[in-house]
């Protein structure tokens, strides 16, 4: 019996490899996401206090963390980030010769 393991090289971005629509986006807003959800949780905040904080519902908090993101844009996650105290900067710059495409990516400064 042959129980080897059927691998793929990932493009390094997840939602490209499952065939999801705008990748690049929902990799940007996932990644805006997780990081709400880091200062949220290095804070201790209850979710309903990060709701406060947000201006949103608590169930919308909840979403949030949990990576439900259809409902939040990506300037409404940015905001939320403004309310937690974190600038965020846009920088366009011009893409490398050794790529075809221009991408869209969440860098964050530590």
């Amino acid at each position: 019996m042959n129980d080897s393991i059927k691998a793929e090289k990932s493009s390094g971005n997840v939602f490209s490899d499952l065939g999801v629509a705008d990748p690049e986006e929902t990799l940007a807003k996932a990644e805006l996401a997780r990081q709400i959800s880091e200062i949220i949780s290095r804070r201790h905040m209850s979710q309903k206090a990060a709701a406060a904080v947000l201006g949103i519902e608590q169930p919308k908090v909840s979403a949030l963390i949990r990576g439900r993101l259809s409902d939040f844009s990506t300037q409404r996650l940015f905001r939320f980030l403004n309310d937690h105290g974190r600038d965020v900067e846009i920088v366009i710059k011009a893409k490398p010769r050794s790529r075809q495409r221009a991408t869209i990516s969440v860098v964050r400064n530590r």
